[in-house]
Parts: C-alpha cells; sequence; structure tokens
C-alpha cells in the first residue's frame, strides 16, 4: 500500500534529506525551489541565486540552515533564521585535493564533508555565518551511506569496496566503529570496485541497527538465488553477520524496511516478498536462514489524479506504473517515481495477511510484532471461537498462551517501569490503582524472599509468608476478575468469592456490590458480619436511588428508619448523615404518610 506525495513533474534535480523533504530544484534554484514532505500541508518555497548545477541540498534538522553543494570543493550555507540576513558563506574541504562526495547533517547544526579522501566534521555557527572543524579522519572512500535515524555514516573503502567502516555521530562527538568486511558472492577477477551502494543499505529493525546487502549470487553452489545478507552493527564490538533473507530468484531488486519488516521489491515479476527476522528460521551454526513470510504480492495499485482545470479534472485517473525502471528507493520506507513525479510511503496492510498465513500460531507471532495489530489480533480470535471456521482446541490454546506471554512481558515491563521512575508519585496519583500495584509488589516482594532463602513449608517465618503471599494473590487475581466481568460474566462471582476468603476485603465487596446495583445482596453482607448498625445510610440510599428501582428504594429507606427508631428510639435521620434529598425524595414518590412514625413504649 502506497501513501503518496505529488511533486512538480518538471523538476530537474531531486533531493531527499534525513527528514524526508523532497528538493525539486529549478534552473538552479533562480526559478525558484519547492520542498515538500509527506506531512507538510503547507510546503516551502524560495528562491535563490543560480551559481552552478545544484549537485547536493540539504536543510538542517529544524530547517533553520540549508546547505548547498554545487562544485566539489565547497559547501555554501544560508540561513533561514528569522530576522537573519539571507547571506550566504561557503566552507571548503580542508584537505588538499580531496573532492566532497556529499555531506549529512547529524544534528541543527552539525554537519559531515564525506570527501574520497576522509570525512570533516563541523559545527556550523549561524550567527557568525561560519564553520568550525570539530575533528576530521583520513581514509580512502569510495562511497558513503548515512542513517538519520542511527547517526551512523558507512563508508567503503579498499580497491575492492567491501571493508566498510561504519562512524557514530552524537553532541559534536565522532566515534570511529569496528570496520567489517562484506562477503563477496565469489572472488573478484580483477582489482576493481566490486561493491555497489545500490546493493547496500542501512536501517534499524526491532530497535538494532543492521547493513544489508543485496547479494545477487549465492556462496554456496546449491542455491542460484539472490539473496539478502544482514550485519548487524552494534555501537561496541564487531559486526556480524546474522541473518540471510532468501530470495529464491534472480533479476533487479530494491529494499525497504517497514515496521520491522524487511520487503524486498522483483522487479521483473513485479511483485514483493516479506521477511520477518523475528520469526524462527534455519540457524546453521552462526546464522538464521529466512524465508519470506507470505506469497510473493504486489503493491496495491495506485491511480494519479488529474490536475488542471475544473472543466478537466472529471477525467478518469491514471494508471501508476509500478515497479518502474525510474523508481529511487530511500530508506527506511520511500519510494520516488521520478518520471511521474511522485513520492510515496510504504505499508503494510495486515487485514489480508489473515488469509495468506494459514498456520495460526506464526501468525500471531506476526501480528503481534505489527504497531496496528489490535484490531487484526481481535478478529483472528474472533473467528477461530465462532462458526463455521472454530478453530481446534490445540490451536486456540496456541493462539492464547501467545497472547497471554506477550501480556505477560507488558505488565513485567510496566511493573519494572513504575518501580524505577514512579516511587516518588503522590499517593493521591496513585489512587486509582493502588490495589493492583500494592498487590503485585506484594506477589512480587514474597515469591522473591521465597526463592531468595530456599524457604519450605515448614516453619512459623515461611507460613506467615505464604499467608501473605496468598492473601496479596487472593486480592490481585479478584481485582483482575472483576475488571473481565464484561467478557466473561461468571468473574464478577469468582471475583466475590476470592475477596471473601480476605477478611480484611470487606469493604471492597460492598462497593462491588453497589456499583453493580445490588444494595440488597450488599445490605445483607453486611448484616451478615456484623456491620450494619455503623454503615453509611446516604451511600445506600445513593445506590438505591441510582438503581431507579422505587420499591427498592422503599425497603433500603425502611432498613435505616427501622435502625435509627432501634438505636435512638427516633426513625428520622440527624444532620450529620445529610440523607435530606433522599427524604424529600421518599415524600415526593410516597407521600409524608408513609414516613415511619416514633414508636413510644
Amino acid at each position: 500500500m502506497l501513501q503518496h506525495l505529488s511533486v512538480p513533474l518538471e523538476l530537474r534535480g531531486l533531493e531527499l534529506d534525513p527528514a524526508l523533504e523532497v528538493f525539486a530544484v529549478r534552473s538552479g534554484g533562480a526559478t525558484g525551489v519547492v520542498v515538500k514532505g509527506l506531512e507538510d500541508r503547507n510546503p516551502i518555497s524560495f528562491r535563490m541565486e543560480d551559481k552552478g548545477e545544484v549537485k547536493c541540498i540539504k536543510f538542517s534538522l529544524g530547517n533553520k540552515i540549508l546547505a548547498v553543494q554545487r562544485t566539489l570543493k565547497s559547501v555554501d550555507f544560508l540561513n533561514f533564521i528569522p530576522d537573519s540576513p539571507q547571506l550566504e558563506y561557503t566552507q571548503e574541504c580542508k584537505t588538499k585535493n580531496a573532492n566532497i562526495l556529499g555531506f549529512c547533517w547529524t544534528s541543527s547544526t552539525e554537519i559531515v564533508f564525506i570527501t574520497d579522501q576522509g570525512i570533516e566534521f563541523y559545527q556550523v555557527l549561524p550567527e557568525k555565518r561560519s564553520l568550525k572543524l570539530l575533528k576530521n579522519q583520513s581514509i580512502n572512500v569510495n562511497w558513503y551511506m548515512y542513517c538519520p535515524e542511527s547517526s551512523v555514516i558507512l563508508l567503503s573503502t579498499t580497491v575492492l569496496g567491501n571493508v566498510l567502516q561504519p562512524f557514530y555521530f552524537k553532541s559534536g562527538t565522532m566515534a570511529k566503529l569496528s570496520k567489517f568486511e562484506i562477503e563477496l558472492p565469489a572472488a573478484p577477477k580483477s582489482s576493481k570496485l566490486s561493491l555497489s551502494e545500490r546493493d547496500i543499505a542501512m536501517a534499524t529493525i526491532y530497535g538494532q541497527l543492521y547493513v544489508l546487502y543485496l547479494r545477487h549470487h549465492s556462496r554456496t553452489s546449491n542455491s542460484t538465488g539472490a539473496e539478502v545478507v544482514l550485519y548487524h552493527l552494534p555501537r561496541e564490538g564487531s559486526c556480524k553477520k546474522t541473518h540471510i533473507l532468501k530470495l529464491n530468484r534472480t533479476g533487479k531488486f530494491a529494499l525497504n524496511v517497514v515496521d520491522n519488516l524487511v520487503v524486498v521489491h522483483h522487479q521483473d515479476t513485479e511483485t514483493s516478498v516479506i521477511f520477518d527476522i523475528k520469526l524462527k528460521g534455519e540457524f546453521d551454526g552462526s546464522t538464521t536462514i529466512h524465508q519470506f513470510v507470505l506469497p510473493p504480492r504486489s503493491i496495491q495499485p495506485y491511480q494519479i489524479p488529474v490536475a488542471g482545470p475544473a472543466s478537466v479534472t472529471s477525467q478518469a485517473p491514471v494508471p501508476c506504473k509500478l515497479y518502474s525502471s525510474s523508481w529511487i528507493v530511500f530508506q527506511p520506507d520511500i519510494i520516488i517515481s521520478a518520471s511521474e513525479g511522485y513520492l510515496w510511503s510504504l505499508q503494510v496492510k495486515l487485514e489480508p495477511v489473515v488469509n495468506l498465513l494459514l498456520d495460526k500460531g506464526k501468525l500471531m507471532d506476526f501480528l503481534l510484532q505489527r504497531k496496528e495489530c489490535k484490531m487484526v489480533i481481535l478478529s483472528v480470535c474472533s473467528q477461530m471461537l465462532s462458526e463455521p471456521e472454530r478453530g481446534s482446541l490445540s490451536v486456540i490454546a496456541t493462539v492464547f498462551d501467545k497472547l497471554n506471554n506477550e501480556y505477560k512481558k507488558y505488565l513485567e515491563a510496566e511493573q519494572s517501569y513504575t518501580m524505577v521512575n514512579h516511587v516518588s508519585y503522590s499517593s493521591l496519583q496513585r489512587q486509582d490503582n493502588a490495589l493492583c500495584f500494592s498487590s503485585a509488589i506484594k506477589v512480587k516482594a514474597c515469591s522473591f524472599l521465597l526463592r531468595k532463602f530456599g524457604l519450605t513449608s515448614t516453619g512459623p517465618d515461611c507460613l506467615s509468608l505464604t499467608r501473605v503471599f496468598t492473601l496479596a494473590l487472593y486480592a490481585f487475581l479478584s481485582k483482575i476478575l472483576s475488571e473481565v466481568e464484561l467478557i466473561y460474566p461468571p468473574a464478577h462471582q469468582l471475583s466475590l468469592d476470592m475477596l471473601k476468603r480476605l477478611s480484611t476485603a470487606n469493604d471492597e465487596i460492598v462497593e462491588v456490590l453497589l456499583s453493580k446495583h445490588q444494595v440488597l445482596a450488599a445490605l445483607r453482607f453486611i448484616r451478615g458480619i456484623g456491620g450494619h448498625d455503623s454503615i453509611s445510610a446516604r451511600k445506600f440510599l445513593d445506590a438505591a436511588k441510582q438503581a431507579e428501582d422505587e420499591m427498592l428504594f422503599y425497603t433500603i429507606f425502611r432498613f435505616f428508619e427501622q435502625r435509627n427508631q432501634r438505636l435512638r428510639g427516633n426513625p428520622s435521620f440527624t444532620p450529620g448523615e445529610h440523607c435530606e434529598e433522599h427524604v424529600t425524595f421518599f415524600k415526593q414518590v410516597f407521600g409524608e404518610h408513609a414516613l415511619m412514625k416514633p414508636t413510644t413504649f
């Protein structure tokens, strides 16, 4: 599925900056520069003096400073800061006889020049209209690649180009990471560049940075198809080959990463395949080999609306040519059609996956890792439990085991975060979750002590701990059961039974019953434990009135009149009980004559 952004068709140059903004440059900028992003409703438009062909143009993060490369030796800068004069200033590369291959913004005021002889790290000082060299590194460079999400620049070095040197940038510092070698399909016959940037991509997958290498021919003799090799690039330690994605075909390919999925486009068949490295694969001792998760499928067709005057806008949309040779792919999920002037954001639709992936266990493993998975998972569960597609008991158990395991991880992470970061919260802020929170802490603490000291069921100390553990567990489970009542109605009674086992949970039982408008049941429970002489009349009368049952209200009102008569010798309510509105309501419904008269002996 493609989400689109249109760009002017008559553009002469096209650039994409780290903020995923497209630059359309006309006549070197003299007739206009238009900057658009996927989320931008109002594009940026400006003009600049034509000083030659624009090789590279990018805004800094925040769009405050524009950098433009027109020559191989220097980069021009232009401030877009309010009340700042828009005068260009220039920075030449420091290394003699070096040519600038390109540049990358690593922050709002920090930029890296990549030359064929190394890299130069600068701080831009917009007020002074100058740059300060922070650090440089000499190294022969064939080509480079930048991952804005991780602030890592990858340099291709050596004659063959297959030794890659990464650098990491953060807050004015540059760190040289461990270099690594890409395994080429076969020994090259000549000493020339054998690894192109077209076959390399960098992307963050499940929070980890990977270098993806599109190897057109497998190193094994029994496989003739292409494959994608993933190298894990950590901040510390060496880069290692960890995954191989089998494409089982040859031809022209392009890579995207969407929602932690590796999507490989195949131009010849006009189809795409999806890989998920979290799913189980075949482990050969060092790497995990994966087959594509779903059968090859084409991207959903897109219709290009016809632009123009109102008189011609009624024309039918023009079908977009998918998998075109003019496509340019940017990571993680951007596709640009240079011929049609469109930029797309690639998205994965999860609903069709349900019918394509028949293994329900594997389907749940796949869906649980996706961002917008909740409604799809709900439909899968509903489908399994409904006729005529009801699943077997073993399949249902497998699916719910996976859901439960994922929810367990979430609860553990949430509780850990709460303990570490929110200990100082006031009791008012935690009031709503006090019971659940305290019960969980008791469970954690008691089970930890039992494991820590190896206690068994002998001895009074262990018996006390076990009792505390049991009480906490009952309170915790009863709260959960009361919350799932809408899904499983018997859970309500089960939660009450568990609370009844706790000698300190009487108030909770009364509150649960009143919240369900079971006022008589709550009153009977209070009488059963001997607490009916001290309970609040107003609380029960409020609940009876909210139940909108006049006879129920009459019964509860009469009970408290009789209690008042028995305790004080007068059925009337005292001002301190704040029941005036209930007395008024009783008179309106039943008449003043229905009020109980004092009894004298």
